[in-house]
């Protein structure tokens, strides 16, 4: 790959070997010669032909060339190899970016050989810390080589990190803050097959890889077990749904009934969404979520010795709630390389949480109905008015001020 830039989707180019420059093409609009009719005409005006205005037109387009031309495209170039236990590869930058950190004018200066091996030691300590790899601890980098690349004006950097077998390996750089426009793309591979790229600049967010190995699937689970986890304690409207779902207690069987229906829904609409097969707007999801809060307290208050609906009502709304922790779960990042393991592992996550808050739930209104019956009742109308209550702010919320 190294030296070949990934096409770029927009814009002309200009290419030096395989740094591309974007340049705009401008094209002047074909004008047939005024006619004795056309001058005649009110809205004709001869001013509008000036000679001036079209020396001005020319000369701003002989500049946007000139500069284009003058000026390679800000980009860099890093393979990160995965091989034999160890982790390699090579760094492509450009002779410009490198002599303006290092204040070597003009640039072209580089490309002296001797001059280039008095700084091979410059170059690699202003590069080196430039380029984050970290994965239970920051890995860097060992520079094994340097060579010029005199016809596409660059300097290729190889490295090898020996003995490093990361399961995830986090990435960041921003090798030039000089340039604001500065990009670096970025090819991953594990052994010979390139599994993912990714393009850097100034403001991209560092970038976790997770590698396609069993020591890649526990770090895929190390970080999405607890963030599902996290997620459904600090999400109010899910808890108060579950409560709200226990209130009337029933028997272990009945429990178990209505936590693994509301299990199934929100796993089967967590992994559509996560796959970006149905997606509905959060616009929709949030207060559908209220709505369902509210349902299942009214429902409380109403059945009465009716037939326990419960567990189709925990199945239809998990349905809904699945969405919820799907946009979530967007925003957190799922990473490609490991779809199905992070989907699996995020859900595995809310399970743990939603776990904990059904026994703590059920301990707590089994000792209350154990100590008084009245009590208990007392409680679950109480709790089930408040999980109305609480509902319906949400909804109110989330349709009329958001």
């Amino acid at each position: 790959m190294s030296g070949n830039a990934p096409s770029i989707g927009y814009g002309a180019e200009i290419r030096q070997g395989p740094w591309p420059v974007r340049s705009q093409v401008v094209l002047l609009p074909g004008r047939r010669r005024a006619t004795h009719k056309d001058r005649e005409r009110p809205e004709y005006n001869s001013r509008s032909m000036r000679p001036r205005s079209i020396l001005v037109a020319i000369a701003l387009l002989l500049l946007a060339v000139a500069h284009a031309a003058a000026h390679p495209a800000p980009f860099s170039y890093l393979d990160i190899v995965f091989r034999n236990g160890a982790i390699e590869g090579s760094l492509v930058v450009h002779i410009i970016d490198v002599a303006h950190e290092l204040g070597i004018a003009p640039p072209e200066r580089l490309l002296d050989e001797t001059l280039l091996e008095r700084e091979r030691h410059r170059i690699g300590e202003l590069l080196e810390p430039r380029i984050l790899l970290r994965s239970d601890h920051r890995i860097p980098i060992q520079w094994t080589s340097m060579e010029l690349q005199r016809e596409q004006l660059a300097l290729r950097l190889k490295y090898r990190i020996p003995n490093e077998r990361p399961g995830a390996l986090t990435i960041d750089t921003n090798l030039f803050p000089y340039d604001p426009v500065h990009q670096t793309f970025i090819n991953i591979y594990e052994e010979n097959d390139l599994r993912q790229q990714v393009i850097f600049n100034a403001t991209t967010a560092e970038h976790t890889y997770y590698l396609g190995t069993a020591r890649g699937a526990l770090a895929v689970m190390k970080t999405f077990i607890p963030s599902g986890t996290h997620h459904i304690l600090i999400g109010p409207d899910h808890i108060l749904f579950l409560i709200g779902l226990l209130l009337l207690g029933g028997s272990w069987l009945a429990l178990v009934r209505i936590v693994t229906a509301f299990t199934i829904g929100h796993s089967i609409t967590l992994s559509l969404a996560a796959l970006n097969l149905v997606s509905p707007p959060a616009s929709i999801i949030e207060p559908a979520i209220a709505l369902s809060i509210v349902f299942v307290g009214a429902d409380n208050l109403v059945r009465g010795d009716g037939r326990d609906l419960r567990a189709w009502a925990a199945l239809a709304f998990g349905l809904v709630h699945g969405f919820g922790f799907a946009n979530v779960l967007r925003e957190f990042g799922l990473p490609r390389e490991a779809l199905g393991w992070s989907l699996f592992s995020f859900n595995l996550g809310v399970e743990i949480g939603q776990l904990a808050v059904v026994l703590l739930v059920t301990s707590l209104l089994a000792a209350i109905r154990r100590h008084s019956d009245v009590v208990g009742a007392r409680v679950a109308i109480a709790g089930s008015v408040v999980v109305i209550c609480a509902g319906t702010y949400w909804f109110v919320q989330r349709v009329f001020f958001v």
